[in-house]
């Protein structure tokens, strides 16, 4: 892509130790996302018959014993690369720690849960807002147990067209199918390789 075709020539880029981050800790023994996300990337927590293996299944328990917080949705997407410029989300700032909001589960670990993320692109007319969307979509339905129910929009506001791009990242038959486009999947690949595991 040339200079000249890029939606913002000049993003303003946030320094790495500008991100949110949580305050190193003493090494306490513990389970859970804060010290790897390995355990929720099992793929048989997203397969079809899940709730047979699940029944069964002692580290199913682990993997709820510690609720997950904004710091962590935060930590999973701000590594996703912008399709455009050499950055993350988190370095242009369209995925902000504010605008993160969880509802957990009320009572049962295994009940649904919510994860709201709000973008905000680096300009209101950004051509790319939509597979920005489903790029930051898909890496927390790769990463999050399947009781979580997750919802990525653009902030109110801050994109011009943010109802439609909004309306596009909600109906899950768009979303499955622009996953099965292999333009687009190409892309969204590329855009997570940065992500850690």
């Amino acid at each position: 892509m040339q200079k000249s075709d890029l939606d913002n020539e000049n993003p303003t880029i946030l320094n790495v130790s500008q991100l949110p981050s949580r305050e190193q800790k003493k090494a306490i023994a513990r389970h859970g996302p804060d010290s790897s996300y390995d355990h929720l990337l099992f793929s048989r927590y997203h397969s079809s018959d899940a709730s047979s293996v699940l029944e069964d299944d002692e580290e199913y328990e682990d993997v709820f014993d510690d609720a997950l917080d904004q710091q962590e949705i935060y930590d999973l997407i701000s590594t996703v690369s912008d399709p455009e410029h050499p950055h993350t989300l988190g370095e242009l700032n369209v995925v902000r720690l504010p605008d993160i909001h969880l509802t957990p589960p009320q009572g049962d670990p295994r009940g649904l849960a919510t994860v709201l993320v709000e973008l905000t692109p680096t300009i209101n007319h950004c051509s790319l807002a939509t597979i920005i969307g489903l790029a930051v979509r898909f890496r927390l339905e790769q990463a999050l147990p399947p009781n979580y129910r997750i919802d990525v929009r653009m902030k109110e506001g801050t994109h011009a067209q943010d109802e439609q791009v909004n309306k596009q990242l909600a109906d899950k038959e768009r979303v499955a199918a622009a996953l099965e486009n292999d333009s687009l999947q190409s892309v969204v690949n590329t855009m997570l390789k940065t992500c850690v595991v």
